[in-house]
């Protein structure tokens, strides 16, 4: 059954980058997202429905995980698109699709410039089917961001009563990995130096600012402050 959820919405997501002509390059020529400013410090581009923006930090090198929500009849051509522009990680030898099973979706990763672990999933939960070719328009939004964190448990209960963030009902909560939102948008709480699949990087505490709407309520979120 397909359902239509909104509960959840990422609107805005500010990282960081030690590399912004490279970030660039890279997000308007691979990955056909268009800029909407760019200054000194910081780049900002439109990915779907999102805002994604790099804040520039000469001496940081981190490494983010997020995902894209594209059209969940669309995983085979967005796949032949993508794979002529980047490298496809594998995501067991020999495979380079990821079925969720128990969260009703398929994916696959690459990495941008920085480093940072890129995913393209189809959510067949999600009323989104497109007859439109496959092309950089296809992106509907960012709808995942990771986040390490000391203690899941304790931030997930932060998030919860101050912003009534909901534990994502396909994701039970665990001590060391916790997904709070829906379909739409989530935030995924992993413990630190848990690596982030399927590769071997390793979560870290990094600058992250969010504006999520979850409701229709703006909610400005931020995680490790520089």
């Amino acid at each position: 059954m397909i359902r239509k959820i909104q509960a959840m919405q990422i609107l805005k997501l500010e990282i960081l980058t030690n590399d912004l002509e490279g970030t660039e390059d890279f997000y308007r020529r691979v990955l056909g997202t268009q800029v909407i400013e760019k200054t000194n410090g910081s780049i900002s581009f439109t990915c779907g429905l999102t805002t994604l923006i790099f804040k520039y930090a000469a001496n940081e090198k981190p490494v983010y995980h997020y995902a894209f929500n594209i059209p969940h009849n669309k995983l085979a051509e967005a796949f032949d698109w993508l794979h002529k522009r980047v490298a496809i990680m594998d995501v067991m030898p020999g495979d380079k699709i990821a079925d969720f099973v128990n969260w009703n979706a398929k994916s696959f990763y690459f990495y941008d410039n920085n480093g940072n672990i890129l995913e393209f999933i189809a959510r067949y939960e999600l009323d989104n089917r497109s007859d439109d070719p496959f092309g950089a328009g296809s992106v509907i939004n960012i709808s995942e961001i990771g986040v390490a964190t000391e203690d899941v448990i304790n931030t997930c209960d932060g998030l919860i009563n101050k912003f009534g963030l909901p534990v994502f009902a396909k994701q039970p909560r665990l001590q060391n990995f916790t997904a709070l939102g829906d379909h739409e948008g989530l935030l995924i709480l992993s413990i630190e130096n848990r690596h982030w699949y399927p590769t071997d990087k390793l979560a870290q505490k990094f600058y992250t600012r969010l504006e999520v709407n979850t409701n229709g309520q703006i909610h400005q979120l931020a995680f490790h402050q520089l």
